[in-house]
């Protein structure tokens, strides 16, 4: 990633700092992590362990949604969160990514229509790069 500074102040960390993920885990360990790595790399981070942080995505504004498939008390599955996800906001431009330990994710991943999905146990820095990629 090539940055631009102009009065000190790295631009391609300006653009990042402004976009909003939302993380939907039941996993309170992933949750901490995730919110952790990516407010230290200047992301708005906002996080749940319910399904249902996903009713209210007009509220919340996520730029990109990281999703569980399997969530604990949650009525959904995070596959079939992503659907709804999906045809409810079909204008917008929000990346929505499964991550899961599940062994046919990538067949999950296609079929609900995410935008792409990263496998537990992650990498953290592969994660931060993946969300980065997707966002430009």
């Amino acid at each position: 990633m090539s940055f631009i500074s102009f009065y000190g102040i790295d631009i391609a960390l300006i653009e990042i700092m402004n976009k909003r993920i939302l993380i939907i885990d039941d996993d309170e360990d992933i949750l901490d992590i995730l919110n952790t790595i990516f407010r230290d790399e200047g992301f708005d981070v906002i996080v749940s362990n319910t399904g249902e942080a996903a009713e209210h995505i007009h509220i919340i504004h996520p730029d990109i949604i990281l999703l569980d498939v399997r969530i604990e008390g949650s009525a959904k599955r995070g596959d079939e969160i992503c659907a709804e996800i999906k045809s409810q906001y079909p204008e917008r431009q929000m990346p929505v990514v499964l991550v899961s330990a599940e062994t046919d994710l990538a067949v999950l991943a296609n079929e609900c229509g995410a935008d792409f999905y990263i496998k537990k146990p992650f990498d953290i820095y592969d994660i931060i790069r993946q969300v980065k990629k997707n966002l430009r």
